[in-house]
């Protein structure tokens, strides 16, 4: 295992745990947690990034936190961005400008999403441009939310007055 104090500009088929530097290469490795101003990722893992500028080709990602993300296959859990690029499978995008080209992503919040043959679970924006599936737009997770809301809320009823205390 490599230690932060050793690390070289480059990272080539090695297990790093915590890499704190200007700028992180890495090729076919993994880190734990990664804080850098530029990191670039190919055929690597990380679980957590916390950087400017963030590049990932075929690779995953636990977690992402920068303020421009490009991601081409792989995988990401959760991208707060304020651009945010991706095609391949995201978990949760949170981003003032998400751009999704043939990818899937479960939840998708943001103020412009362009989309190209892509999937959503959930979509909330402002703007939405391109042809996209949603299982739930903002329309419909409103009202999934209050029939949600009013069920959960009859059940808790009817149970009170059925073993309600006396």
């Amino acid at each position: 295992m490599i230690e932060p104090e050793e690390l070289p500009e480059n990272v080539l088929q090695a297990d790093v745990q915590n890499v704190q530097a200007e700028l992180v290469r890495m090729h076919q490795a993994d880190a734990e947690n990664i804080i850098a101003r530029e990191v670039e990722l190919q055929q690597s893992g990380a679980g957590a990034i916390k950087a400017e500028h963030v590049n990932a080709d075929h690779s995953f990602i636990g977690m992402v936190n920068a303020k421009e993300v490009t991601m081409e296959g792989g995988a990401v859990g959760f991208v707060q961005a304020e651009k945010m690029s991706a095609g391949g499978y995201t978990g949760a995008v949170l981003a003032g400008s998400a751009d999704i080209q043939h990818g899937m992503a479960g939840f998708v919040a943001g103020r412009d999403v362009h989309v190209n043959e892509s999937r959503t679970g959930i979509l909330l924006a402002r703007n939405v441009y391109g042809n996209v599936t949603t299982v739930l737009d903002t329309r419909g997770a409103l009202l999934a939310g209050l029939v949600g809301g009013l069920f959960a809320g009859l059940m808790l009823m009817l149970g009170r007055t059925l073993f309600g205390r006396k």
